[in-house]
């Protein structure tokens, strides 16, 4: 953040029921998996003979794990042989109804045409019990947590205006595509994460490099292939 600009918020609503009951939201810097903790930032490499970066000195790879917001699992879901279970208690809906399971389905005639049809399986759909309201003028890119390979399942990405639409749950198709999984994906594992973007309108244009703009590009290169950390000292914000 600039200096001196005001922080923007997301804000994040549960029914009364609900509160204390179910994970909240967190920033998705305070969501980093336990394998990116462990891994080392430097790792033998038998191509050029010698130690070499691994992504965890990727400031790209680490600012998209850790930009906006996780949404997490509201209960612990069970796996096995392809049924789905779960032991969730939660106490009545009172002004408000709210979905009750972790997860619903979308039959797979809603995809007909993708490459995500199978006419044997369904889409699952994680439940989202929180309402999300975003600042005039943005929107929420809501996607798979970024470089999250290691989950069964797969998010399916979406936009959604919630600066105007925040009044209703937001839920999330997507594809459970480790059919060999078995066991239990924990109450608090992120299913998706959500992204303010600022909605403006955006044109394209092609040019070559000047000359002027051909030197920059050199220098840049040449400095990144002279030394480390060129990116995350000058470039990074």
């Amino acid at each position: 953040m600039l200096k001196n600009e005001s922080p923007m918020a997301l804000t994040f609503r549960c029914p009364k029921e609900l509160e204390g009951l179910i994970p909240m939201p967190i920033p998705a810097a305070q969501g980093v998996p336990d394998w990116f903790k462990a891994m080392p930032q430097q790792a033998y490499s038998a191509v050029i003979s010698n130690q070499d970066d691994t992504a965890k000195r990727c400031p790209a790879f680490i600012d998209a794990m850790t930009c906006g917001f996780l949404i997490p699992l509201i209960c612990d879901l069970n796996v096995e042989n392809g049924v789905f279970t779960w032991d969730n208690d939660l106490p009545a809906g009172g002004s408000i109804s709210f979905a009750r399971s972790p997860v619903g389905f979308h039959d797979a005639s809603q995809v007909t045409g993708t490459p995500l049809f199978d006419d044997d399986r369904f889409l699952i759909k994680f439940h989202n019990l929180w309402t999300i309201e975003a600042p005039a003028g943005y929107s929420l890119l809501i996607t798979h947590p970024a470089n999250r390979f290691d989950l069964p399942f797969t998010t399916i990405t979406g936009w959604v205006d919630a600066d105007l639409y925040h009044d209703a749950w937001i839920h999330f198709p997507a594809q459970w595509h480790d059919e060999t999984f078995s066991g239990v994906l924990p109450k608090g594992t992120p299913i998706a994460q959500c992204i303010p973007v600022k909605r403006e309108g955006w044109v394209m244009r092609t040019a070559a490099l000047t000359e002027e703009e051909t030197q920059r590009t050199h220098d840049v290169m040449h400095a990144i292939g002279r030394e480390k950390g060129v990116y995350r000292r000058q470039f990074r914000a």
